[in-house]
């Protein structure tokens, strides 16, 4: 993928270049070699890890390794086993009957999708070409939704009941749809192109953004992202698994009040969201000197904080940290400006790799105390983890 021009010029030279010294970059490496054998030796045999319902669950390991530096087969493995998930329709889901919320196809797709694209993209270039196309056909257009106010989109699955979209399940299609796109250099003749409506998709990421002065909002909201502009959640009545919460890669779920509390405006952004947004933004070619992402960085740098997920406590923290690495990385910056005239700089991926470090237990692994989106769980956390610091030292490109 090409690398986008920069931000603005006050960030440029506020930047100050990552020094991947001896210690900080062979800390990084000790700890992702050692949370990276605890993944391979927690394999099952038939390639998967955790819940084989959720291909997404094998996925992210796969992806993680990929940059790992492993030699041993999981990587391949895992791969068989998410190839053998693609459907007819091109998604890459198992459908579980009798399961509220459908196969959450858009989300396992496009997890898979982007995790087949750095483990294995040459060898499933067919599979993704057919991911694309299911996911660009779970893009909600026209008139989708209530009021239309979802167009451009992207709910759980295709047809989502009431044109449902979220700014989390668009983020991760948004993500892949732009990671693959090389795969359409390989159709055979004649066969369309499978793409999304981008302009579309960035008007739909535009108003999740909360904007300055906008009414009911908290000014300190400003910049930030929402999961849902109705203020609902994934674990609402209507949401995956009969209303008991999203899968565990899903980071969304604002309850009445929001997080914070009966108190607070019906508006609420909260870190992870916010990363979604501002990754999706980029993704969608919203230029870095453009308003809405110096706002949603300004945003970044008034709540930065690696001890919890702004907004939302403990709840996400591992994929606050992931989605904070991804996309900072692919704006290239390494210092967050100061949120003060005068002020200091946040070197965050110093920092970031650190924090993460310090929470590696002793078998290698990763785990939230929190079991909000199954954080509990230490195959996702420690992928989590292992693509923090991957992304913070600059090795996916």
């Amino acid at each position: 993928m090409k690398r986008l021009p920069f931000i603005t010029a006050a960030i440029l030279s506020s930047a100050i270049a990552f020094a991947e010294t001896t210690d900080i970059a062979a800390l990084a490496r000790a700890s992702i070699a050692k949370g990276a054998a605890w993944l391979e030796a927690s394999q099952a045999e038939d390639g998967t890890w955790s819940n084989p319902s959720f291909p997404a669950l094998t996925a992210l390991p796969a992806w993680a390794l990929s940059a790992s530096g492993s030699s041993t087969g999981a990587i391949a493995k895992a791969v068989e086993f998410v190839r053998s998930c693609a459907q007819p329709d091109g998604g890459i889901y198992i459908q579980v009957p009798g399961r509220r919320g459908g196969a959450l196809g858009t989300y396992n797709t496009a997890i898979c999708m982007t995790a087949l694209h750095f483990a294995d993209n040459a060898g499933s270039i067919r599979v993704i070409q057919k991911a694309r196309e299911y996911v660009a056909s779970t893009q909600l257009v026209g008139d989708d939704g209530a009021t239309g106010q979802n167009a451009g989109g992207f709910g759980y699955e295709r047809n989502s009941p009431g044109g449902y979209a979220d700014l989390n399940n668009s983020a991760w299609a948004i993500a892949a749809m732009r990671l693959t796109q090389d795969v359409e250099e390989s159709r055979p003749a004649g066969e369309a192109r499978a793409d999304i409506d981008w302009e579309a998709a960035r008007a739909y990421v535009d108003k999740m953004q909360v904007k300055p002065g906008e009414k009911g909002a908290d000014p300190d909201d400003e910049g930030g992202f929402l999961y849902k502009r109705d203020g609902g959640g994934p674990g609402g009545p209507d949401g995956p698994r009969g209303g008991k919460g999203p899968p565990p890669w899903v980071k969304g779920g604002q309850e009445k009040g929001g997080p914070g509390g009966p108190g607070r405006p019906p508006l609420r952004s909260y870190g992870s969201i916010t990363y979604s947004g501002l990754e999706a933004m980029i993704f969608a070619q919203v230029g870095r000197d453009d308003p809405r992402v110096v706002s949603a960085i300004d945003y970044a740098r008034r709540h930065w904080t690696l001890d919890e997920n702004p907004g939302m406590g403990q709840q996400g923290l591992y994929y606050y940290y992931t989605i904070m690495a991804r996309a900072l990385s692919l704006l290239d910056i390494d210092v967050l400006p100061p949120a003060k005239e005068g002020g200091e700089g946040v070197k965050w991926r110093d920092e970031l790799i650190a924090r993460v470090i310090s929470l590696q237990r002793e078998d290698g692994s990763w785990a939230n105390s929190n079991n909000r989106y199954w954080e509990n769980d230490p195959v996702l956390c420690t992928s989590y983890s292992l693509l923090t610091l991957e992304y913070a030292l600059r090795l996916f490109r």
